[in-house]
């Protein structure tokens, strides 16, 4: 069996006829062939055929193809079969077909990552744009791109607990991506339904899992290492990069995962930590080749591999979906009973915990901070730590354990009604001169409250309620400690409007990702970060791309006569000021500290404060110290804003004016054939559809909240009118719209080409006489001709007429200038049924085969013209990228003073690892971009004068 198999390809498999739909190469070196049944017995039908094990797979000779006259009205049925393969005719340029199409607010800067990515041999990118700018948008448009290329039907997509249903329901309601969520409820449903041995991750296509889910279940790492994907995502990825010289275990399953798929996209609003090792990390998963030096890199090591801006950056473009936001600090005066604790802690002296710092901390400061988020923190604080020391059983620990116990009852008093911080809670909250006059009964104004303890959680839902006059179920708690299900359900109840949820009681779990500002536009921060990030992180829940109110952010702040406690404050209140500034000047807050990353930030914070600094000379420290040369690295590529992706748009050649009136078309006639339901709403743009029971069959493997409760599918082509949708099923109880966006990614729409494929017979095409159109002795064979790569995806694609007079070939005619002359789709024929002498036509068909394939050669011989040179550049790169990673090694392991054998050994290791990693690259560059000239050419239809 000598073939070149490629999609859009016509084969007989077991005495049936099938289109190949998909060609994917298998771990043994054969290929696995995705097809669909178009002969009788077989059609709709789906299978996939391993050519190591089918005997007989026979690619049907196109010179041997039947021509069959169309007996259809106005040649109806040929018209919707060329359209229906037309329709699966995937791009093999670098412009952006239909991601921009999609059911959202176009902004030009959210394209770039599409075009960037499209323009690399693979495509892979972190896309690491500050939070709020629609990260999970632009990667919808990439994923769109790829899957419409025929790159996109295995995704897996990996997101925190909190984000599952999000972003499952954005990809859904904006891109009809149907991605099954896999959290610990779906988990449990696909063990149900599969054998004990079979892969979970081969029965959905299309999935959603959490990191936690996939560290946790060591069953599930080894399904990942047999399983292969065709693009997978890892939202905040920042969690997932390398930290110090060990990798922990979600930095090992992404770098497993990274080698699973040909396209990767990272997602990340806080891409690095300022160490250089630790991005590259992120760099090495999406192109192992490209780094030989961790500590040491450039931007030309990682151009192209990565795309970030801020809102100052695309500032013009959203000035209408970002609101100038409004901050107050309100102050609380302490209480005596609060003096008094503040008091006891600044004259603790311990004898043991002094000996060491915890998490680099004097346990001082971690009370400190304890005791700034709530009573009850610190008090939660204490406790575990007497547990630690009761197990030590000396002298110090039990004089520690004595002034720790002297602190907690002094902490103790300082009760619900002495707590200054929660009585300004409290006057924020309900007067309108001070705070909001918020009175929780207006379903569109929810209010999110954030703290960083769970004791302080607890402490505010035990209060809160009652004090403010609302029911329990109008208080909701988020945090880490729950389930992926109770975190997701939390997240989608606040953001409902039928929901009772008022308040939203939040650690900073909620800070990641998650959409808050639906219904809110208010947030109080009942403690301060030490951290500028988390700043971003939390007041970007709220103040993000599509908020339609000003944003209004509280911070409540202590004051207290004790220096070391107002001093300390300040230090805060100099943080809050600086997260402002840093916003509107600079872009990206972690730049003020310098540090990038979270913990690093709360500790230098908590040096200041240790060192009993004012905040000038912790401003002077910070800008003392020297910038991170990567936050130099990143800045030195020009940002993209949108300029580049505005001319990098194009129309797919369709016969149709738009996918609304292809479907309308395709529907009626599917209905002559065998009746169904269906009720069309050209105004709309709209179709209601009760699913047959072959449509049925496919929304079985796909998730269970877009799947109709009645079987009737309500289908809309007008952006608008889905964008209104999603809004108004937020109103409701089931917060997943019910009209479905109707583009060439719904399922509906593959539905319906694969039925209207089945049109004409095994290895047939239809013959249209065309009156008006074409001279009496003109035909014109319209060819579809394809040449793939080594892996069998397209990179040559073309569609055009063969045209001949009076039995003479007179030229070949690209189907754009054909469909414009004659107007197919457009312009209607009548078919007035008369006999059509075929014979004729068969004899010039050989020819006319003959013909595509040699111009499908040329075509071929330009593409090479043009990829040769690419591929030399790839190759030689790669031989570049090699040697130095060659160099750096004998550079590493030249100085250790570890005996040589153990240096060799590592150092074979490490050379083998090397060799593997560019093998397979080398190997991907070669099957990606090298073509055979077998060109696959198939007889779409003859048109005659």
């Amino acid at each position: 069996m000598n073939h070149t198999f490629a999609p859009g390809a016509r084969i007989e498999v077991r005495d049936a006829e099938w289109v190949v739909r998909r060609v994917d190469r298998t771990s043994t070196g054969g290929l696995a062939l995705s097809v669909t049944g178009v002969s009788e017995i077989v059609r709709d039908k789906s299978a996939v055929f391993l050519t190591e094990i089918e005997k007989k797979i026979e690619v049907l000779d196109p010179a041997q193809t039947r021509l069959v006259p169309d007996r259809s009205s106005s040649y109806e049925a040929s018209i919707l079969y060329m359209e229906s393969l037309l329709r699966r005719k995937p791009p093999t340029d670098e412009k952006l077909y239909i991601g921009h199409e999609a059911a959202m607010d176009l902004v030009p800067f959210q394209l770039d990552p599409a075009v960037q990515a499209l323009r690399q041999p693979r495509q892979r990118i972190l896309i690491a744009d500050a939070v709020g700018l629609g990260k999970t948008l632009e990667a919808g448009v990439l994923l769109s791109e790829l899957i419409l290329r025929g790159r996109g039907k295995r995704i897996l997509v990996v997101a925190v607990k909190s984000m599952l249903t999000q972003f499952q329901k954005e990809m859904w309601t904006r891109f009809t991506i149907p991605l099954v969520r896999l959290d610990s409820i779906g988990i449990q449903r696909v063990r149900s339904r599969i054998p004990t041995n079979q892969n979970p991750f081969y029965y959905y296509d299309k999935a959603i899992i959490s990191i936690d889910t996939l560290k946790q279940d060591a069953e599930y790492r080894t399904y990942i290492e047999s399983a292969y994907w065709d693009i997978i995502v890892i939202d905040e990825a920042h969690n997932v990069a390398e930290r110090g010289n060990s990798l922990n275990m979600r930095a090992r399953l992404a770098k497993l995962l990274a080698r699973r798929s040909d396209t990767l996209i990272l997602l990340s609003a806080t891409p690095h930590d300022g160490k250089a090792r630790s991005f590259a990390s992120l760099m090495n998963m999406l192109d192992p080749t490209a780094i030989a030096d961790p500590e040491h890199y450039g931007p030309e090591d990682i151009r192209g591999l990565y795309i970030r801006r801020f809102k100052k950056d695309i500032q013009e473009q959203v000035a209408a979906s970002f609101k100038e936001r409004r901050i107050a600090v309100a102050h609380c005066d302490a209480s005596a009973e609060e003096e008094a604790a503040f008091d006891t802690l600044t004259d603790r002296e311990f004898a043991r915990i002094d000996q060491q710092r915890s998490g680099g901390l004097l346990f001082r400061t971690t009370l400190e901070k304890a005791l700034f988020s709530s009573p009850a923190a610190c008090i939660d604080t204490i406790r575990h730590r007497i547990v630690r020391l009761r197990k030590l059983e000396d002298e110090q620990a039990a004089l520690d354990i004595q002034s720790l116990e002297a602190l907690a009852e002094g902490v103790g008093k300082v009760a619900a009604q002495q707590y200054s911080k929660y009585r300004k809670l409290l006057e924020v909250i309900r007067d309108p001169l001070v705070g909001f006059g918020w009175k929780g009964d207006d379903e569109s104004d929810r209010l999110v409250i954030f703290t960083e303890r769970i004791e302080t959680l607890r402490f505010l839902h035990t209060h809160l309620p009652r004090d403010l006059g609302l029911k329990e179920r109008a208080v909701a708690v988020l945090h880490g400690g729950m389930s992926d299900v109770d975190q997701q359900q939390t997240v989608e109840e606040f953001g409902k409007d039928e929901s009772p949820v008022r308040l939203l009681l939040a650690s900073d779990v909620a800070s990641e990702g998650i959409n808050l500002h639906y219904l809110s536009h208010r947030m109080i921060h009942f403690d301060i970060p030490w951290s500028l990030m988390v700043f971003q992180q939390r007041n970007g829940r709220i103040d993000r791309y599509g908020q339609e109110r000003t944003p209004e952010i509280v911070y409540l702040v202590t004051r207290s006569v004790n220096p070391k406690i107002r001093g300390d404050m300040r230090i805060l209140e100099l943080l809050i000021a600086k997260d402002e500034e840093v916003v509107r000047n600079i872009g990206d807050p972690a730049e003020f500290m310098g540090v990038h990353d979270i913990a690093e930030e709360e500790a230098l914070t908590a040096s200041a404060m240790e060192a009993g600094k004012s905040p000038e000379e912790f401003e002077a420290f910070i800008r003392g110290s020297d910038f991170d040369d990567l936050a130099v690295l990143l800045g030195e590529v020009e940002t993209p804003v949108g300029r580049t992706a505005r001319g990098s748009t194009a129309k797919p050649v369709s016969l149709f004016p738009s996918t609304y009136d292809y479907l309308a078309a395709a529907i009626s006639h599917l209905r002559r054939q065998a009746p169904f339901e269906a009720d069309l709403y050209p105004a709309e743009q709209r179709l209601d559809l009760t699913a047959p029971p072959d449509l049925s069959r496919r929304f079985r493997f796909l998730p269970r909240e877009i799947v109709p409760e009645d079987g009737r599918l309500v289908l809309s082509a007008d952006r608008d009118l889905i964008q209104a949708e999603i809004r108004r099923s937020r109103k409701e109880e089931k917060a997943w719209p019910l009209m479905h966006y109707l583009w060439d990614l719904h399922p509906v729409v593959d539905w319906v080409n694969d039925k209207l494929l089945a049109a004409f017979g095994r290895h047939e095409a239809p013959v249209l006489e065309l009156s008006g159109g074409l001279g009496p002795e003109e035909a014109i064979f319209v060819m579809s001709g394809l040449i793939p790569n080594r892996k069998s995806h397209p990179l040559v694609h073309e569609w055009f007429g063969v045209g001949f007079s009076g039995g003479a070939f007179r030229s070949v005619e690209p189907l754009d200038a054909l469909g414009g002359r004659l107007q197919l789709g457009r312009r209607s024929y009548p078919n007035r049924g008369q006999a059509l002498d075929v014979d004729a036509l068969r004899l010039l068909l050989p020819e006319a085969v003959s013909r595509a394939r040699a111009w499908m050669s040329e075509r071929r011989e330009a593409f090479e013209e043009g990829i040769n040179a690419k591929l030399n550049q790839q190759l030689e790169a790669l031989e570049r990228l090699k040697a130095k990673q060659l160099r750096q090694l004998e550079f590493e392991f030249g100085g250790s003073r570890q005996p040589e054998k153990i240096v060799e050994a590592r150092r074979e290791a490490r050379r083998r690892e090397v060799d593997r990693i560019f093998d397979e690259y080398f190997d991907w560059v070669e099957d990606t971009l090298t073509t055979e000239d077998h060109p696959h050419i198939q007889v779409i239809a003859v048109l005659k004068g």
